[in-house]
């Protein structure tokens, strides 16, 4: 059994016509993968091969003289992130994802 791990992703894209392309095609890429936190910041639900597959993606879209996407290993998935992700004003929110096959 694979082990899955939460991930923060963030990311800073140039401001300028190609970039609100790219802009917009990480987004969606980390949208299809986990869940929209704040402006810029996603909080995705990972096995290795679907990390390296989103890796692989991102590479793809960046311009890496100007874009850069940071992301952080929060740690196994099975440990609820409500416990050690703290906020300052509104509470942290999840929405409840169905995955229907």
């Amino acid at each position: 059994m694979t082990t899955r791990r939460y991930y923060l992703f963030s990311y800073d894209i140039a401001s300028d016509k190609e970039g609100d392309k790219r802009r917009n095609k990480v987004f969606e890429a980390l949208l299809a993968r986990g869940e929209h936190m704040q402006f810029s910041v996603f909080i995705c639900e990972l096995n290795p091969r679907e990390l390296a597959e989103l890796h692989s993606i991102l590479i793809d879209i960046l311009d890496h003289k100007k874009d850069q996407v940071l992301y952080i290993d929060l740690g196994q998935a099975n440990n609820p992130l409500d416990t050690g992700v703290q906020t300052i004003g509104a509470p942290l929110q999840f929405s409840t994802r169905v995955l229907v096959v």
